[in-house]
């Protein structure tokens, strides 16, 4: 048996700094370094680091792959403008140093992105947010991979109907009223939080989305959004952040939790840290204001999955 085997059992999930060290051929004082500006998955238990074999398994297939551990982040998933603020900022702090990358496909392509590790984080919204613990646990449960994942809560968010500007108001109070007008709805795609949010709330009403007038399909929010906007369409699921960006109304329909889903592993990485600490900085507590349908009290908030 090699000193590796013997430092490493096979049938041990978590290796101590010397089996560790022995795994990853490295020296003990490496490896602390590493564990202690998180540079490496690891969790300190009673003084001692312990490092997860999984994670550790994971972190050597990254670095393999010209370093994407620590100088890549691609997000995917639910488009949102703080989100979207958020990594633009960060990228201009970064400038030629590390890659930030944010493409808004909706939750379900988002998931499916992060299952096959084409994206490292997937932001996600499903439901209310008296439902949404359950189902978001739900989601990732029928992803392969899922039990290396993790959920970290950003915000609750206002989800509804934005609302053409110049609408007359009066009659379109109500989404049944909106559903029941001939109205020209711009729907989000299948597998968007927005949209399924929406055909919930229609089916507690006794509507469908097929009994909407649909002129449109946007793929992100903003194009939703720019629809109204330029007058192409009238209504549009979608949240008031969304709204307040592009100066629409908004007729609200309730509040959801807006998550990160993402390996345990991508959780260490500065990038992902400096995400979350550009989200909750004055700069972007103070956009959230003015779009408005935020609330940030839970930012950072790791979830289980049990």
């Amino acid at each position: 048996m090699s000193a590796r085997d013997e430092a490493a059992p096979p049938d041990s999930p978590c290796l101590t700094a010397r089996q560790a060290a022995a795994y990853l051929h490295l020296n003990e004082k490496k490896l602390y370094e590493l564990a202690n500006s998180r540079e490496i998955p690891a969790a300190r238990v009673g003084g001692k680091w312990l490092f997860p074999r999984p994670l550790l398994d994971a972190w050597l297939l990254e670095q393999s792959h010209g370093g994407v551990f620590t100088d890549r982040l691609v997000v995917a998933g639910s488009d949102d403008p703080l989100l979207a603020a958020a990594v633009c900022a960060l990228t201009a702090d970064l400038a030629g140093d590390a890659y930030v990358a944010y493409s808004p496909t909706g939750t379900l392509l988002g998931l499916e992105l992060l299952a096959h590790r084409r994206a490292n984080v997937c932001a996600m919204h499903w439901g209310g947010a008296e439902y949404s613990d359950a189902q978001h646990v739900a989601l990732l449960r029928t992803r392969p991979g899922h039990g290396h994942w993790t959920l970290v809560r950003i915000a609750q968010r206002e989800q509804g109907v934005l609302l053409r500007p110049g609408l007359d108001a009066a009659p379109h109070e109500t989404l049944e009223t909106l559903a029941g007008f001939d109205l020209r709805w711009a729907m989000r795609q299948a597998g968007s939080g927005s949209q399924h949010y929406l055909a919930s709330a229609l089916a507690d009403r006794g509507f469908r989305p097929e009994d909407c007038s649909v002129v449109a399909t946007a793929h992100t929010e903003r194009e939703a959004a720019a629809l109204l906007a330029r007058g192409e369409a009238d209504c549009a699921p979608g949240t008031r952040a969304a709204a307040g960006e592009f100066g629409l109304d908004f007729l609200s329909l309730g509040w959801e939790h807006f998550d990160l889903a993402l390996p345990r592993e991508i959780y260490f990485r500065h990038l992902f840290q400096q995400l979350l600490a550009r989200l909750g900085s004055a700069e972007l507590r103070r956009l959230a204001v003015r779009l408005g349908g935020y609330d940030l009290t839970p930012l950072g908030r790791v979830l289980a999955l049990e």
